[in-house]
């Protein structure tokens, strides 16, 4: 059955944390620990939501939680899912959910290790695409041109110069069993593929774009019209890897001017017509590809 707002748990297991208001990431978070449940025993690294959640003396997840070195996530997971099985545990989820900079650069180790040996866990990137709960550093998921402290917008540098990591694709070549993107901007996909990963056996991966108002540049109740606004104009896409196939979810009729997603964003307001043109150009260049899955 299909999960939508009208047959989800109504349960509730990450309340009360003291993420900034219109935060995606706390989003991702809440809504796929109510399709996993109780029994999900969650490992968080150093990031944004560590930050917000175990605030002594309050603990914000509802079920087991644990913080992990930064860099671990993955690694204690294995153990978290090894341990339980060896006790005859069986009915429970081992879920990490880290941000990006845990994922593409800090932790890609330890993720890449827990794939290659296929452990039975999910791992849950929300990409808010840069360091942000220690004051808005690049990561290797900061899209090209974005303003951030250490790639500030100068007259000869402006912002980011380098692209966005490909973190779904570089998952999938480790022939991955599931893989996913989705967006805070279309929360049925996300919590169906989350539906999805939890009946899979093996390592699981989902990549959820989830905008930062803050590091942004936007309101606080734009995070979702955002997160939506990136996907309609191909910046974003929405797809799975399975059984060895790439499979798109969802294709725009007509993409959305990029300039217009842009230009709502402070970090990315000081781009050029010709920034701008590079931007889509690079977009079209990787459609190219993406109109040839199924």
């Amino acid at each position: 059955m299909s999960l939508n707002a009208r047959n989800v748990s109504e349960e509730e297991y990450f309340y009360g944390h003291k993420a900034c208001a219109g935060c995606g990431g706390s989003l991702a978070v809440r809504m796929a620990l109510k399709v996993l449940g109780q029994n999900a025993i969650a490992a968080v690294p150093a990031c944004c939501m560590s930050a917000v959640a175990f605030n002594f003396p309050q603990l914000c997840f509802g079920n087991n939680a644990i913080i992990t070195p930064f860099a671990a996530t993955a690694s204690v997971l294995t153990g978290i899912q090894a341990g339980l099985k060896a006790k005859g545990i069986n009915d429970f989820h081992a879920v990490g959910f880290a941000g990006d900079g845990g994922t593409a650069d800090i932790g890609l180790q330890a993720l890449s290790g827990a794939i290659d040996r296929n452990d039975d866990i999910l791992y849950i990137c929300y990409d808010n695409e840069a360091y942000m709960n220690t004051g808005i550093q690049k990561s290797s998921l900061t899209p090209f041109g974005a303003r951030t402290t250490t790639t500030p917008a100068g007259k000869n540098i402006r912002g980011n110069i380098r692209p966005k990591k490909n973190m779904f694709e570089i998952v999938a070549a480790h022939d991955i069993p599931y893989a996913a993107t989705a967006s805070i901007g279309n929360i049925p996909d996300f919590i169906n593929k989350v539906e999805k990963a939890k009946n899979i056996r093996g390592t699981k991966f989902i990549h959820i774009i989830s905008p930062c108002p803050t590091g942004w540049g936007i309101a606080t109740d734009q995070t979702v019209m955002i997160a939506k606004e990136v996907v309609e104009s191909g910046l974003w896409y929405l797809a799975e890897y399975e059984n060895g196939t790439f499979k798109l979810n969802y294709k725009p009729k007509r993409f959305t001017p990029v300039a217009e997603y842009l230009k709502k964003q402070a970090r990315f307001r000081h781009l050029t017509t010709e920034d701008i043109a590079s931007i889509e150009r690079s977009r079209d260049k990787k459609w190219e590809t993406l109109n040839t899955w199924i």
